[in-house]
């Protein structure tokens, strides 16, 4: 592959009978070839050059669709622009997260819609941060004002050095961290990614996995089409409301390239409860890439037995590791096997010290995923705490190393001295050990909370807590705690509290509708407890706290707060046909728990995920009628239910 940069790319493949097609509904599929994205992104090109636009501009790009999405991407490259790509979400952490960006980037453009720009701006109004907003209006490049494409802008021809964009870490909020990936970082990685996958131009690859997230972007876009592998985009919302169109999909277009976090495949197998697949076929699917978030065992294997019928290989699921400061890839299993995975101890996986290995049926059994080995150009190598060195089969911090590695994070020099060594040894802030040559992911040294394949920071989450009445900094610790039963991490809030369960159930209330409403995640436990373990420097304890949570030494008060809950649920029966469709819509998506009219629904637990479930079936039964963020604006059934009798004018 002799292209050094993304530019070469790019213009390499102009000329090449491949396309990317955008699968915005079940018979709504938009076809783009190659040379036409290149035109296109030439065209905006033009318009940014227009808007003042230069070299080493950072330019946000916050879209909901996936074609303006890449082309505007494409565009900014051509012209030498820093994309810097943020989520839009449906939270006010999300137009929060990207305010505080653009502060950091110092005069950022923005490429949005005009529905987007004005929610910013309602948003800044109320945070006090006008004057940020006013400066972001002033170079806002708008999708629906870029009309005519046919005037094109001038490329830039950059260097393998020269920034080629800015990742900030999914998830983080308050204080956004900036991972810098230089043209010559990304096509590293993409030769080893290549070589460690075999990709191939005879390859087709379906994704729903958002561009804002870097297996998204990086994995399944960027590599794809250097590969020029035809490629078919499904927008990530399409599939959280209808999951089961992405295996119709994969069968209808012959893939051989998947790929799914953990959540992604319990999302899925939750919707599938039972149902039959009619007319789907998978035995064209190669590899199923499975990464993003500590992946469960238990699930991959429900997810293959669950697919086995339709062709599926046991031979696709390809569990990996990867980061952003990566690019994306570090290590991947032999393509075409078997996915393994080790049994440990989960109380012999301490840093520095041999990793205990234990049987499968054993009440200590901990069983983590092989993810494989380094990719070519990558270097791997365990660390002991203190950066010396530990002996082989030891657990310890995870450091890599290679052209494909970032060099540091945006304009914050504590954080790459931190992060990178004099030898050029990244810290990825993650715990594992090598077994046989092959990787094995056991924990979490920096103190990040995977939800959904994206991670968060426990401060990020504490400071949406501490709104509740009675709270303060310090007595609230969030954490990602996984029970031996679970999938996966569970967000768990610890709270200082002297009172009784009584008192202590509306304080629980309250953080859970907090986040839910103000991050989109839900929350799975809030737990009383009477001390928070710190060190002797003050700093939480975070992982003691979860050790004492998985072992069980919450769980009767948990049990007596979920018995006084019950105690206290109002009931009264549904008042008219829309309250009871309603009722029975949430009652659905919030399977498992108890739904009454007058609860707020993000008190008992709807997430992002949750909320857009319910609105496509209102949407469904009542099309255009309300739009998603309203259900932020009636967060109860009975209120829902109001209000949308004010659209459709029934009872």
């Amino acid at each position: 592959m002799a292209n050094d940069t993304l530019i070469d790319i790019l213009e390499a493949n102009r000329d090449v009978e491949r396309a990317i097609h955008y699968l915005e509904g079940e018979h709504d599929r938009r076809t783009v070839p190659y040379g036409t994205l290149y035109q296109n992104a030439l065209g905006i090109l033009g318009h940014l050059q227009a808007a003042g636009a230069t070299p080493g501009d950072k330019m946000i790009i916050f879209l909901n669709s996936n074609q303006h999405f890449i082309e505007g991407f494409w565009g900014a490259l051509a012209g030498g622009v820093i994309p810097v790509p943020l989520a839009v979400g449906i939270s006010d952490e999300h137009r929060h997260k990207l305010l505080r960006i653009a502060r950091k980037l110092g005069n950022p453009l923005l490429y949005t819609d005009r529905r987007n720009l004005e929610r910013i701006g309602a948003f800044a109004a109320t945070v006090g941060e006008s004057e940020t907003f006013a400066r972001l209006e002033q170079r806002a490049v708008l999708i629906e004002n870029l009309g005519d494409l046919s005037r094109l802008g001038t490329p830039v021809r950059p260097r393998a050095e020269d920034t080629a964009f800015i990742q900030f870490s999914s998830g983080s909020t308050s204080l956004p961290k900036g991972v810098v990936l230089t043209h010559g970082n990304v096509v590293a990685n993409l030769r080893g990614a290549t070589a460690g996958a075999r990709f191939c131009a005879e390859d087709v690859s379906l994704s729903w996995m958002p561009l804002t997230h870097d297996m998204g972007l990086i994995g399944k876009h960027i590599f794809m089409f250097a590969n020029r592998i035809e490629n078919h985009l499904m927008p990530t919302e399409l599939f959280i409301r209808r999951p089961l169109l992405w295996p119709k999909f994969a069968s209808d277009v012959r893939a051989t390239i998947l790929s799914s976090p953990n959540f992604g495949y319990r999302h899925f197998l939750k919707v599938l409860d039972g149902r039959q697949l009619e007319g789907v076929d998978l035995s064209s699917v190669r590899l199923i890439f499975n990464g993003a978030e500590p992946i469960s065992v238990a699930l991959c294997d429900e997810f293959m037995d669950h697919m086995a019928p339709y062709g599926l290989a046991r031979s696709a699921m390809f569990p990996v590791y990867g980061l952003a400061e990566a690019t994306l890839a570090v290590t991947f299993p032999a393509p075409g096997t078997i996915y393994t995975h080790q049994c440990f101890n989960r109380h012999q996986l301490n840093p520095g010290t041999p990793a205990g290995i234990t049987t499968a049926d054993s009440p200590e059994a901990l069983p983590l995923m092989n993810v494989g080995r380094a990719i070519p150009g990558t270097s791997v190598q365990i660390a002991a705490m203190d950066g010396g060195a530990v002996a082989d089969g030891a657990v310890g911090r995870i450091l890599i190393r290679g052209a494909n590695v970032t060099h540091g994070y945006f304009e914050d020099p504590v954080a790459n001295e931190r992060a990178i060594d004099a030898e050029g040894w990244l810290d990825t802030g993650d715990l594992g050990v090598i077994c046989n040559g092959d990787l094995y992911v056991t924990g979490r040294a920096k103190e990040i909370i995977f939800v959904n394949g994206q991670n968060y920071f426990p401060h990020d989450l504490e400071g949406i807590a501490q709104q509740a009445d009675g709270l303060e900094l310090g007595k609230v610790v969030a954490a990602g705690c996984r029970p031996a039963d679970a999938e996966g991490d569970e967000l768990t809030f610890f709270v200082l509290h002297r009172g009784t369960l009584e008192e202590f159930l509306p304080i629980a209330q309250e953080i859970t509708r907090l986040v839910n409403e103000h991050a989109g995640l839900e929350v799975a436990h809030v737990v009383p407890v009477k001390r928070i373990p710190k060190t002797t420097s003050g700093k939480i304890q975070r992982v003691a706290l979860e050790q004492a949570f998985v072992a069980g030494e919450f769980a009767e008060d948990l049990r007596a707060l979920s018995e006084l809950r019950n105690r206290q649920h109002s009931h009264r029966d549904a008042g008219g046909s829309l309250e009871v469709t309603i009722l029975a819509i949430c009652a659905e998506a919030l399977a498992g728990k108890s739904v009454e009219l007058d609860d707020n629904l993000f008190e008992i637990g709807a997430s992002s995920l949750t909320l857009i479930q319910i609105h496509e079936e209102i949407d469904r039964q009542f099309p255009g009628a309300i739009d998603l963020t309203e259900l932020f604006d009636y967060p109860t059934v009975a209120q829902l239910a109001a209000h949308l009798e004010t659209k459709v004018g029934r009872t």
